[in-house]
């Protein structure tokens, strides 16, 4: 079901889940304010952030997964991002995707595997 998804689906759940992943890394370092919070969450989210981890990971990935995001990366999306270069937004898309394409295929132990490689990167 999962390879079935285009990749800018993929990279919209994949959204989601780098989010979420994201949140419970910040909160795991202590409690603050929320807008802390954010701001911490923020720095791992954006496209820069998210193009200098796709190339960080990219020597780790399968073969599978180097195929996923490039899919990701290659997509054409209809919006753009307001405060980073074309190419990052497009490598960050490429990120998204492949978190979304582990997710999917419930290989939770992989996604975080890359999530922590993707955290050596910044």
């Amino acid at each position: 079901m999962y390879k079935e998804y285009s990749a800018l689906t993929l990279a919209y759940i994949g959204d989601a889940v780098f989010e979420i992943m994201s949140r419970k890394k910040v909160l795991s370092e202590g409690e603050k304010p929320v807008k802390k919070l954010h701001t911490n969450v923020k720095n791992i989210v954006n496209a820069i952030s998210q193009a200098k981890m796709y190339a960080y990971i990219y020597e780790f990935l399968t073969e599978e997964e180097k195929s996923v995001i490039q899919r990701g990366r290659n997509a054409k999306s209809m919006s753009a991002s307001k405060n980073a270069p074309v190419i990052d937004y497009r490598h960050a898309t490429g990120l998204e995707a492949l978190f979304g394409y582990i997710y999917l295929k419930g290989d939770i132990n992989r996604l975080e595997e890359i999530f922590g490689l993707c955290l050596k990167a910044l």
